[in-house]
């Protein structure tokens, strides 16, 4: 399968402009990556702090087929996105449920997942932030970025066409995936 790419330099939210794509075309599937996010956010409408350079993106798809539940999406794409991060990093990968990704106990990543409903097709919007070269403040909450940990820079355009990848090899799989055959992603 292969996702539309939509790609700006400067957006509100990434997942804001996937639901936005969702309702106004016709496409079913795509990935939205942007430079920068000015209204960027998480879980819980928690601000995303968004520093250039880091990768913000957001994959839709529709899940009609898909047997999976919401908390079954969420382990899913954490897992796809662990992926993606152990491209980059050879060390241990924590989850911290539900959707945050650490390294060293620190957080490098985050997933908001959203579904829409439009004419009888519910579609997930799968939002990941990576941190890639800088590290956001959070009061209580340490966080990390790649350039740190390994003191090389990894660009957003490549980290986007990785996980862009990954996700159109694994989007086909969804309909007939199985939680118990989660060690297999």
């Amino acid at each position: 399968m292969k996702l539309k790419s939509f790609n700006f330099k400067i957006v509100n939210s990434t997942n804001d402009l996937a639901i936005r794509i969702i309702q106004s075309t016709n496409y079913k599937s795509g990935i939205v990556t942007a430079e920068k996010q000015k209204k960027g956010r998480g879980q819980y409408g928690k601000k995303w702090t968004s520093h250039k350079g880091n990768l913000f993106v957001s994959v839709f798809f529709p899940i009609n087929e898909i047997k999976l539940s919401l908390k079954e999406l969420t382990q899913v794409n954490c897992l796809l996105v662990k992926k993606l991060l152990s491209a980059f990093y050879k060390g241990k990968i924590f989850i911290k449920y539900p959707n945050d990704l650490l390294i060293n106990k620190k957080k490098i990543s985050g997933i908001l997942q959203e579904t829409l409903s439009k004419s009888g097709k519910t579609f997930i919007i799968v939002g990941i932030g990576i941190n890639l070269i800088k590290s956001p403040n959070i009061k209580n909450y340490p966080t990390t970025n790649f350039f740190d940990i390994l003191n090389i820079k990894i660009t957003s355009n490549n980290a986007a066409l990785r996980i862009k990848k990954i996700y159109e090899k694994f989007i086909p799989k969804f309909p007939k995936f199985n939680v118990k055959n989660i060690d297999k992603i």
